[in-house]
């Protein structure tokens, strides 16, 4: 049924098991998947008149936040790889991660969002904003949510 499968992943230990388990899904339907990792845009915080000093220039924290997408990307990849089945990897610099995530299943084609979801509910939930709520509510692709 699902033969390209998105996997939006940020290198933390919930979103390491589910590409594990992405993988296993993808490997006993056919499917391949694209990991995605979303690279935060150079934070400009202001103050009053003015911007505060940050000591990382924006060319930098590009650099540092390549390295981490290649990092983690790299591991799911080699993940995937041992399992024999078929992957892309895709980062891309976007401040709103959700949006980051639709847009990716877009333009690499995929007929399904495979994320995490941290199950936070009530005031928790609704307070932190999860990013995986907003894709659910957004994307015109289907999401499967592994907890």
């Amino acid at each position: 049924m699902f033969k390209h499968i998105l996997v939006p992943t940020d290198g933390s230990q919930l979103s390491t098991d589910t590409v594990k388990r992405a993988i296993s899904f993808a490997k006993e339907t056919g499917a391949r998947i694209t990991f995605f990792f979303s690279k935060p845009d150079y934070p400009v915080a202001f103050y009053g008149e003015g911007a505060l000093i940050d000591p990382t220039t924006p060319e930098k924290f590009a650099e540092m936040a390549d390295r981490q997408a290649s990092e983690i990307l790299v591991a799911c990849e080699s993940l995937a790889k041992a399992e024999n089945v078929e992957c892309a990897t895709l980062a891309t610099t976007n401040e709103v991660p959700y949006e980051a995530i639709i847009e990716a299943a877009d333009r690499s084609g995929c007929d399904l969002i495979f994320m995490a979801s941290h199950g936070r509910r009530g005031i928790s939930g609704l307070l932190l904003g999860s990013e995986t709520q907003k894709v659910l509510t957004h994307s015109k692709v289907p999401v499967l949510v592994y907890r």
